[in-house]
């Protein structure tokens, strides 16, 4: 009988195979998403759809799209379904050659740390500047999975310590934009981030490099100094559209001393049109800060990690964690989903990312959302606790699943297969089978011996 089960059980999954082979001549999609509750900011849909995609593209979303239609169709029901999330503030420029270093050894390699989360899209900020970015670009950006786009630091030798950092000598904004200019859409944006010194000019030559290149100055505000102040920053050295980073640190002059509410600095970039980014990294966000700003209205524009090797291990974590704090402090869930997919695309002028508009690339988070009690730490060791977290059940980049955290894509393994097998390279990135190994094999039914 246990033989008898086991034929059974093959023929099933051959019968399987040749059915789905016979039928994938008239399969226009390579995969459906079916059922989820998606929300897409830039086409204002907030609701139950299903999505098609096909040669890494978003082929159609409708109500409903017939399954017989797609090689693969994954049942997504009862989670969020988004475009890939963006962060903006991230360091992945990993060099062997530098110990103590964002150009280095501080960064991580984006792939292990980005589809876990729902992630399809980061920018490194600043890591390299115009002498080291193409050392960056081949060992790191043309090899990953991860769509790694850069903001160039003003500084020619990027982001490797204080010495290289403070060196006014090495800030040129007409080389680092004919940097960019090289890589459009790779280089996204300039950044300055650390400084020590007293001077205007990191600023004033991130800003000339950003005029000439046509793309967004990004600021990590280094050191509090009274001859440089925060409203002199955002009222005047800064252009509508360029992005200041850590937020809600605290550390040079967000909060206001009185009202435990925004600045006047922060105020007047705001209506002068500066975005304002959250990147937590490991020590620039404060729930003292954060909370009575939020309280005050001043949100968000992005969300973002400045992840490296110490901010993963600390109070950010990941994207998904950095949410669930704005979670914890009243917002909704498509409010933190905006944060991290539409808004930041339109803050780097790269809008054909950050949605699911038809012929956008397929870049999708799926997402559940976990009801409990959760801690959530800031740069203090201090946490304030939430009851809502998100969790990326499944993650599509460029047209195929990268990440499937409960196998949610995937057949049960003594069922016959829904889509041919041969065809799974069209849906997943996944490897079907280890060499040698058939997938029409029967199950093991003897004694272990």
């Amino acid at each position: 009988m246990v033989f008898g089960k086991s034929l059974f059980w093959k023929a099933a999954v051959v019968a399987g195979m040749c059915s789905c082979a016979a039928a994938a001549h008239a399969q226009q999609y390579d995969m459906i998403l079916a059922g989820g509750h998606v929300f897409d900011p830039k086409n204002h849909v907030d609701g139950t759809r299903d999505i098609a995609v096909k040669d890494g593209l978003i082929a159609e979303v409708a109500d409903h799209i017939d399954p017989k239609e797609a090689v693969k169709t994954i049942d997504v029901k009862d989670y969020w379904v988004t475009p890939g999330l963006i962060d903006l503030h991230v360091h992945v420029y990993r060099s062997p050659n530098e110990l103590r270093s964002y150009a280095g050894v501080l960064s991580v390699f984006p792939d292990g740390f980005t589809f876990r989360t729902g992630v399809t899209t980061v920018v490194d900020a600043g890591s390299s500047g115009w002498r080291n970015f193409e050392d960056f670009k081949a060992n790191v950006i043309d090899i990953s999975k991860t769509r790694v786009l850069a903001d160039l630091n003003i500084v020619g030798a990027g982001m490797r310590g204080a010495k290289y950092e403070d060196n006014l000598d090495d800030m040129d904004g007409e080389a680092t934009a004919k940097m960019a200019l090289k890589y459009p859409g790779v280089i996204v944006g300039i950044k300055s981030a650390h400084f020590t010194g007293p001077e205007w000019k990191p600023y004033e030559q991130a800003v000339k490099a950003g005029t000439i290149a046509n793309i967004p100055v990004m600021i990590d505000y280094g050191a509090r100094r009274i001859e440089r102040p925060l409203y002199g920053l955002l009222s005047e050295k800064l252009r509508p559209g360029d992005i200041y980073t850590h937020t809600y640190s605290g550390l040079r002059g967000e909060q206001d001393s009185q009202t435990g509410g925004p600045s006047k600095a922060m105020l007047v970039g705001r209506q002068r049109g500066i975005y304002f980014d959250v990147g937590t990294g490991g020590g620039s966000f404060s729930w003292s800060v954060a909370v009575p700003l939020m309280k005050d209205g001043f949100t968000p524009d992005s969300i973002s990690t400045d992840l490296h090797i110490d901010s993963m291990n600390s109070g950010t974590k990941d994207m998904l964690n950095n949410a669930d704090k704005f979670l914890a402090m009243g917002q909704t869930i498509p409010q933190v989903l905006t944060e991290m997919t539409w808004n930041p695309a339109r803050e780097i002028k790269q809008t054909q990312l950050g949605n699911l508009s038809v012929g956008a690339p397929a870049d999708i988070a799926v997402l559940s959302v976990e009801h409990g009690h959760y801690g959530f730490v800031d740069m203090y060791n201090t946490k304030k606790t939430g009851t809502e977290k998100l969790i990326c059940q499944l993650t599509v980049r460029a047209g195929k699943v990268v990440w499937d955290l409960n196998g949610i894509s995937s057949d049960d393994w003594d069922q016959a297969p829904t889509s041919d097998p041969r065809l799974a390279k069209r849906w997943t990135s996944f490897t079907e089978r280890p060499f040698g190994s058939s997938r029409a094999r029967a199950p093991f039914n003897g004694p272990i011996k």
